[in-house]
């Protein structure tokens, strides 16, 4: 077996500590067994142990040693000759690369790199543990691995510029790595220039390209950038952070076959190539329909062009047909009212000649009539005037029937004033009877006073007791006021103190949102919880003077300042459960202990500290309830902190050295103090307190309860109060209800007083009205008599007048027959005329008609005849007939169509002959053909040529573009076959790598009692691009599997998945080596030992690839193998110089050792 270290003047073992150099070394000489080499560098040593006579547990004794070293001094020896003893001591180290795979790194140099002068490190096959505390080193050899491979600085995450790492004070340095390979392994040399910031390469001390070594280093599958090969310190908390994506590519990257990622690669591409392609098809599909629908819509106006255009060839043709026709029709016309003049000339003739004998019987009937006409007027004279005298008789009769009416009016208003004159008297008797009735019935009025004497007395009474109920009820409503006053001020300070408190969660609300909507969600299901559960501690601590919350504040962390507090885990588990798994708030619980700290003792009473300043320990200076105090207790140990003044401040030195505190607060500082574990002396540290942000706002819970009780007593006695007021107002009511009903009797009785007096003047006054209606008593019966005699004499005058109107009319009546028998002669006189006259003017009508017809057609002919002319030269000229040509003898007698078709086809097609005979004949025709055909014309507006020309153009690249589609769906039809026949050689064996992965992942998971689970995610199966790794753990049995993220899990829990992760891929790695950097300081110790043994199992098993575990420390009693190399990084005063290592020496004190056992 192998097994090497690094080897520091401190060295732990379980039995001794040695704190000189020459005791360390000694005791590391006295391991029976190991024989001890160092390789001569200006940093750090090997020690190597060979199996002469060592035995495996010495060897583990070795291990177990934890050390560190870090050193800034330079060899004086020369570097050739260091690394030629160091090849010579090592030997044997050549037989083992035959368990090196190939690309593992056999040694690393590093010269003036970061903390190094000159180092040089030999790497094992399979398990490399490099162990050093922080900032000794150790992450440099990472970075030397890193740099030297051709990787980035940004994939260690430290320096942007490579020129960085060069030690300070030096202006270049360098790295070389050498990779194992059967044929020959490959030396990888870079040399850093700080004045430009750039590197120089060799290969196998050649000078190189960096991109010769990138390829070299990528063909032994090297990859640095890769978080599943190489995970540098400060790129731990990324690896949680890496997107599922993300982490599929680095582990097809990692552990996959290479035509795997390349496939994957394939695929993206030909699915993003699929993608822009079926864009381009849609695309082009989308405008070729938009084309397609553009012509669709063109078509229609190209038919209507065309149609337009046949439109205004057929009006053209109608145009030259219509001359013809239209001098046709005129021709006819002329022939037609050429006849019909001669016909009206020889009407004309005989009309004249019968026009006279009419004229003369006219005259002897007008005269008949006149003479008729002038009898009858003088007989209308004589009946008017009769018809006057009949009408003054008339109305003599009228105005006596009116006097008789008048005399009947008058008889009646008198009966009717008599009527009512007794009505009166009735009436007033009975109203008089009445009253007199209603005096009689009335009280003596000397009976009244005696009561009402009584009244008054009972109402004085009344007024002295509502006076006294009325003081009283001034007194306590002003008693009842000022409790009101009091009450109103004692509400208003127990609102002071709430809005105190609110003060508080408003600042939680803009400091931490999660948080309080989980307060809220508290208060909302406090019956969820079993026992007590504490609001967050910040609102929960009242620090009793503000000035003292800066101390709190800066005692206690932020992350426990915003928790709640639990009395029960379960109740713990059932609020995290709920806020931060189902709500999704990032939300802080602390679990108060079950033993009892918060009541313990301070370690000193507070008095004897008083004389260096000290006025209180930290507890005491705020309340808090008592889950809240208990886990402060016992977390902050407050009950042991004292706060001090300047005066503390000042003398700080014999305070820590005196008093041993370990934690103390002056003024304005926070002092830590503890002791070296090494030299025994007290280290120091003081810090600024901030301000306070939280507890500034006080409220004192004495006074707040003081307050409530204060309050609850004066409600008491404003009800008290209210009580008796009420009674008060109680009888104060029966009080009015008495004096009420004593006045009203007494104004009873005193409207009856009045009420007596007051019939007593009605009665009289009535009886002085019946005296004066009983002597107005009148004689109808001699009034009646008078009005019989005027009635007789009106009577006999109304006789009179009627025999006179009688004969008047009788003569009117003979007048009148006169009158109708001579309006019947002269109607027949007239009826005669009106016939003889009505001939007349019709013969004179028809007579001057027809001399107006003769001349209207007389004149027509003529301008018929010049129409005609016109018309003949126009449709000549439309049939472009010359001058000299004769017209046809057919269009001389008769227009026919098929002479003017031949006229026509001289100067035309066949094709505009036939369609010319197909057009109308009549002129009525041809216009209504013309107007619709152009208003059909006229509709198509807008058209024109380009319209034609478009649509063609679009027609033929409509056809261009349906090609292209057919080539591009090919192309398309290609690439699918082809996604299918990589995604065959991809998908399949990706999903076994991804379940023998899981199947690992599992396995670690349920070792340590959780559960894990890995598996191939993707939303969508056709996007390669979003396809990739999911981690799923849990760590509690009471949680769901929830997947891995930065915030959802703990520090600790994400190291664990990670590490657990990377050791999955150990065993199916290709990778020639793995770096993992400090990835278990977040873990607890139970996980630590579990991960480091699967480390320890995994790593160091046959076939499996290097691997480098950084760490600052490990646990005792660790499992080892004998296949591990532990690297051992030296740091300390006591640092023996590189120029006294005598490997000779140590060789020989190995061999008196042996011997001396032996």
């Amino acid at each position: 077996m192998l097994c090497s270290a690094y080897v520091d003047c401190y060295t732990y073992t379980p039995t001794a500590f040695y704190s000189t150099p020459v005791a360390a070394y000694r005791n590391l000489l006295n391991l029976k067994g190991f024989s001890i080499t160092h390789s001569k560098y200006g940093c750090a040593g090997w020690v190597t142990c060979s199996d002469v006579s060592g035995t495996t547990k010495d060897c583990r004794r070795l291990e177990r040693s934890l050390v560190v070293y870090r050193s800034c001094v330079t060899m004086a020896t020369p570097l050739g000759k260091r690394k030629g003893d160091g090849r010579r001591l090592l030997s044997g180290r050549q037989e083992q690369y035959n368990q090196h795979v190939e690309g593992a790194i056999v040694r690393i140099k590093m010269e003036n790199f970061l903390t190094y002068d000159i180092c040089e490190v030999f790497p094992g096959p399979h398990l490399n543990m490099i162990i050093g505390a922080n900032g000794t080193g150790k992450s440099s050899i990472v970075c030397a691995i890193c740099l030297g491979l051709a990787g980035k600085t940004s994939f260690i995450g430290r320096a942007d510029k490579v020129g960085l790492y060069v030690k300070h004070g030096c202006q270049k340095g360098a790295v070389e790595l050498e990779l194992y390979r059967p044929s020959g392994n490959l030396i990888l040399t870079r040399e850093i220039q700080v004045s430009n910031n750039q590197s120089t390469w060799y290969i196998n001390g050649k000078n190189s390209s960096l991109k010769a070594v990138e390829e070299q280093v990528a063909g032994l599958n090297i990859q640095v950038g890769n978080l599943c090969q190489f995970l540098p310190q400060d790129k731990v908390g990324e690896f949680a952070k890496l997107s599922k994506i993300d982490l599929l590519e680095a582990t097809e990257k990692s552990i996959g076959p290479p035509e795997m990622y390349n496939y994957h690669c394939e695929l993206k591409n030909y699915r993003k190539n699929e993608k822009e392609l079926e864009d381009s098809y849609k695309s082009r599909e989308e405008f070729l329909e938009k084309l397609k629908q553009r012509n669709e819509r063109n078509r229609q106006d190209v038919e209507r062009y065309y149609e337009r255009k046949r439109h205004i060839d057929k009006i053209e043709m109608l145009e030259r047909k219509r001359p013809w026709v239209e001098y046709e029709n005129v021709r006819q016309q002329f022939e037609e009212v050429k006849q019909i003049r001669d016909q009206m000339k020889e009407e004309l003739k005989r009309n004249q000649e019968s026009h006279a004998p009419l004229n003369q019987q006219l005259q002897h009937y007008d005269k008949q009539y006149k003479q008729i006409d002038g009898r009858i007027k003088e007989k209308v004279v004589e009946i008017r005037e009769t018809s006057q005298k009949c009408k003054q008789k008339q109305e003599l009769l009228e105005r006596k029937e009116k006097e008789v009416e008048d005399v009947q009016q008058s008889l009646r208003m008198r009966k009717a004033e008599e009527l009512d004159r007794q009505k009166k008297i009735y009436n007033i008797r009975k109203m008089i009877e009445d009253w007199q009735n209603e005096l009689n019935s009335m009280t003596n009025q000397e009976s009244l006073q005696p009561e009402i004497d009584s009244i008054g007395r009972e109402l004085h009474h009344i007024q002295d007791e509502k006076s006294n109920v009325e003081s009283e009820m001034s007194d306590l409503r002003m008693e009842r006021q000022n409790m009101e006053r009091e009450k109103k001020d004692k509400s208003n300070r127990i609102k002071q103190f709430d809005n105190l408190l609110n003060l508080k969660e408003e600042k939680l609300q803009k400091r931490f949102a999660d948080t309080y909507n989980a307060v809220l969600w508290f208060r909302e299901n406090k019956e969820r919880f079993k026992k007590r559960v504490c609001l967050p501690i910040m609102l929960e601590i009242n620090v009793k003077s503000h000035q003292h919350a800066k101390y709190v504040e800066n005692h206690i962390s932020m992350n426990d300042m915003r928790a709640f507090v639990f009395e029960s885990q379960e109740d713990m588990d059932t609020f995290l459960k709920e806020v931060r798994d189902n709500r999704r708030l990032r939300v802080n619980a602390v679990c108060s202990p079950q033993e009892s700290f918060a009541d313990r003792n301070p370690s000193k009473p507070i008095t004897e500290l008083e004389h260096y300043g000290f006025f209180s320990y930290l507890r005491e200076l705020f309340d808090a309830p008592y889950p809240v105090m208990n886990y402060l207790v016992s977390q902050y140990m407050v009950h042991n902190v004292p706060v001090g003044t300047d005066k503390t401040r000042h003398m700080i030195e014999k305070v820590i050295k005196e008093t041993g505190l370990r934690q103390m607060y002056t003024a304005e500082e926070r002092y830590i103090t503890k002791v070296s574990a090494y030299s025994n002396n007290v280290i120091s540290s003081n810090i600024s307190l901030k301000a306070a942000q939280f507890l500034t706002v006080t409220v004192d819970p004495e006074e707040r309860r003081q307050a409530s009780e204060q309050y609850k007593e004066i409600e008491k006695k404003c009800t008290l109060l209210e009580a008796r007021v009420g009674e008060l107002i109680s009888k104060q009511k029966l009080l009015d209800k008495k004096d009420n009903d004593l006045r009203l009797r007494k104004k009873e009785i005193l409207d009856m007083k009045t009420k007596k007096r007051q019939l007593e003047q009605k009665i009289s006054t009535k009886h002085d009205s019946l005296k004066q209606l009983e002597q107005e008593n009148m004689n109808l019966e001699d009034y009646e008599q008078q009005a019989d005699g005027k009635i007789r004499e009106i009577n006999v005058q109304k006789k009179t007048f009627l025999t006179e109107l009688t004969e008047l009319i009788k003569n009117c009546m003979l007048l009148n027959k006169e009158k109708v028998d001579m309006a019947l002669e002269n109607t027949t006189v007239l009826w005669k005329k009106n016939k003889i006259e009505y001939e007349y003017k019709e013969a004179t009508s028809r007579l001057k008609e027809l001399e107006s017809q003769f001349v209207a057609a007389d004149e027509k002919k003529h301008n018929l005849l010049e129409i005609c002319k016109g018309l003949l030269r126009k449709a000549r000229q439309v049939c472009k007939l010359g001058p000299n040509d004769e017209v046809p003898q057919d269009f001389q007698t008769a227009f026919r169509m098929e002479t003017l078709a031949y006229l026509l086809s001289i100067h035309s097609n066949y094709d505009d002959c036939k369609a010319f005979q197909s057009l109308p004949n009549t002129l009525d025709e041809i216009d209504a053909v013309l107007n619709e055909e152009r208003s059909r014309a006229s509709c198509f507006t807008g058209l024109n040529s380009s319209v034609v020309e478009d649509f063609t153009n679009r027609t033929r690249e409509i056809e261009e573009i349906t090609e292209e589609l057919n080539r591009k769906k090919t192309e398309l039809d290609h690439f699918r076959q082809n996604i299918l026949q990589v995604k065959e050689g991809w998908i399949n064996p990706l999903k076994q790598l991804v379940e023998k992965i899981n199947e690992q992942f599992s396995s670690f998971f349920r070792s340590m009692q959780c559960v894990g689970e890995v598996d191939l995610h993707t939303e969508n199966e056709e996007n390669y691009d979003k396809y990739g790794i999911r981690i799923r753990v849990k760590f509690r049995s009471s949680t769901q599997l929830h997947e891995l993220t930065p915030n959802h899990q703990s520090g600790g829990e994400r190291s664990v998945s990670t590490m657990l992760y990377l050791m999955s891929l150990q065993e199916l790695n290709r990778c020639p080596f793995r770096v993992v950097d400090e990835i278990n300081q977040g873990m607890d110790p139970v996980n630590e030992r579990r991960v480091f043994e699967m480390v320890v199992k995994t790593a160091c098993k046959e076939s499996t690839s290097q691997y480098f575990f950084i760490t600052p420390k490990l646990l005792q009693n660790l499992t080892y193998t004998d296949k591990m190399t532990v690297l051992f990084v030296f740091n300390g005063p006591y640092m023996l110089e590189p120029t006294k290592w005598n490997l000779k020496a140590f060789h020989r004190r190995r061999r008196r050792a042996a011997a001396v056992t032996d």
